[in-house]
């Protein structure tokens, strides 16, 4: 059987058709990209969608000698930005009715793990999903994903992303950080606040932007948000990984896995 997924929950809309083996047989995206200082703006990322969506999709569907007509389709239900997820279900709905073919909806942090799995070849991990929207140590238990620690308020990739964008560096935010990091040299006091097994990150944003707003270097608060917040976090895995005796850890995101199906 071949599959055609349908990405569309932020700022990239994506198309691919893998088949029952888990094999990628097309992986095409187009993504928004917002001015430097700007966030994600909802409306204009799906309207960056819809202008791109045919062209991704006919070019997921375009195999190395003929197209590939899918017996499934399957889109990003959420979670995500509302608007951008409209566009997904929609020209996925319609797709699947137009190719009298069933249609499945699919949680985005869910299909992060699932993808992790098959790519990294675990058997039973304690997960660590880190994107834009999550934040979230997971196990698998009864054929479903536990969470067992998490963001208490804003995630991983919300402190990188809205940190950039008052810093004035390009998105997307994170890349941006790690980039200045390496020039940082003095690790400056952060707020660090672990609770047991869940983690919290909008006092640290607070306390950069002030130490930004001091006229510190850059380089040096780009390096101790990334220090600090990794440690934390850090630290709730290696609690979690103690309480539930797994034997392994697996990392689950949009760049992890965009890199390991790169290599």
């Amino acid at each position: 059987m071949r599959f055609l997924g349908i990405e569309s929950t932020a700022h990239t809309f994506g198309a691919s058709i893998i088949d029952s083996d888990g094999r990628i047989l097309t992986n095409v995206n187009d993504t928004y990209r917002p001015p430097t200082g700007i966030g994600i703006h909802p409306r204009k990322a799906a309207e960056h969608h819809n202008e791109v969506s045919s062209g991704v999709i006919e070019k997921a569907l375009q195999g190395p000698s003929e197209k590939f007509l899918p017996d499934v389709v399957g889109y990003s239900a959420g979670p995500g930005l509302g608007p951008c997820l409209r566009i997904g279900a929609t020209i996925s709905r319609a797709l699947a009715l137009y190719m009298g073919k069933p249609l499945v909806p699919v949680h985005h942090g869910i299909a992060h793990l699932d993808l992790a799995m098959s790519i990294g070849r675990s058997h039973d991990p304690l997960a660590v999903l880190v994107s834009g929207g999550h934040t979230a140590i997971a196990v698998h238990l009864n054929r479903r994903w536990r969470i067992y620690g998490e963001t208490e308020d804003i995630t991983l990739g919300n402190l990188l992303d809205m940190f950039a964008r008052e810093a004035k560096l390009p998105s997307p935010g994170g890349v941006a950080v790690e980039s200045k990091a390496r020039e940082g040299k003095t690790l400056l006091p952060l707020p660090y606040t672990v609770k047991g097994n869940d983690i919290a990150y909008s006092g640290l944003l607070t306390a950069a932007l002030r130490l930004l707003g001091e006229g510190h270097s850059l380089a040096d608060i780009c390096f101790s948000i990334q220090e600090v917040s990794f440690a934390m976090l850090g630290e709730a895995v290696e609690r979690s990984l103690v309480q539930t005796r797994k034997r392994e850890v697996l990392i689950a995101g949009e760049l992890l896995q965009i890199n390991a199906s790169e290599e």
